[in-house]
């Protein structure tokens, strides 16, 4: 439910999404409506490191897993990722992989450092692993920084942009550091520490931003947050920016309303 000081903000007829940003600071709650940027709360003081959210928002930061709007500790542990793969998926520090199953955590197997995790896909320092029944398999390519499986699967590495097809295919040639598709695959992002790309269903396109790009998250418009934490919105006239006052954001993603 939108409070009421959000609907000052936005107006009557707007209902405001939330985005949340995960950063050296902690995390951070953004209520946007379209184009127009409300209400910066900083929600947590423990530095965070990824987010996922499903039916409810989960957060991997330095001390646990949190979940919810309430931000509840689940025993995890520190965290370096999370994502949502027939229930709650975490990484630790050290490569442990756990499930979260009727509140328990159970062990699914041990890998090189995971960066991202989105669906059955995992980005680790020894490249893609998929969760399966049977725990962790290895997927090819080698030091992977990022994934999405939406519509196309595509991982970022330092030697390029891969989309899955017949194999691990070359996309994209550069140091990539993120990308992100929506929940479509209508939609994709990439980013080095230099530029940032769209795709807009036939290839690949360079965007001026003038600011590395840290993430994406999709609602109805693209956002993106730099790497020195302004929030930029994808609009008809171009992007248009807004300071958050954080530190270096790690992750981004969008929410229709509060996960509870």
């Amino acid at each position: 439910m939108s409070s009421i000081d959000e609907k000052r903000v936005h107006g009557a007829n707007t209902e405001p999404t939330a985005l949340f940003v995960a950063s050296d600071i902690g995390l951070t709650r953004v209520s946007v409506a379209g184009e127009r940027v409300g209400e910066i709360e900083l929600r947590d003081r423990r530095p965070a490191h990824d987010l996922a959210v499903d039916e409810k928002l989960a957060v991997a930061t330095d001390e646990d897993v949190l979940i919810g709007d309430s931000l509840m500790e689940t025993g995890f542990g520190p965290a370096t990722a999370v994502g949502f793969h027939d229930g709650l998926v975490a990484a630790a520090p050290d490569g442990r992989v756990a499930r979260r199953i009727d509140d328990e955590w159970h062990d699914v197997g041990t890998v090189e450092t995971v960066h991202a995790i989105d669906g059955d896909l995992l980005a680790t320092d020894s490249g893609i692993y998929r969760l399966t029944d049977d725990g962790l398999t290895h997927a090819g390519l080698d030091a992977v920084r990022d994934v999405t499986v939406g519509g196309v699967p595509r991982a970022a590495t330092a030697t390029g942009l891969y989309r899955l097809g017949n194999g691990w295919m070359d996309e994209l040639d550069g140091d990539f550091r993120m990308v992100s598709t929506d929940t479509d695959g209508e939609r994709a992002h990439a980013a080095t520490t230099d530029d940032f790309y769209a795709h807009d269903g036939d290839e690949w396109g360079a965007i001026e931003i003038g600011k590395p790009i840290a993430a994406v998250a999709y609602a109805g418009l693209v956002y993106a947050v730099a790497t020195d934490g302004t929030l930029l919105v994808g609009t008809d006239d171009g992007w248009r920016d807004h300071p958050l006052g954080i530190g270096e954001p790690h992750a981004l993603v969008a929410a229709d309303r509060n996960p509870v």
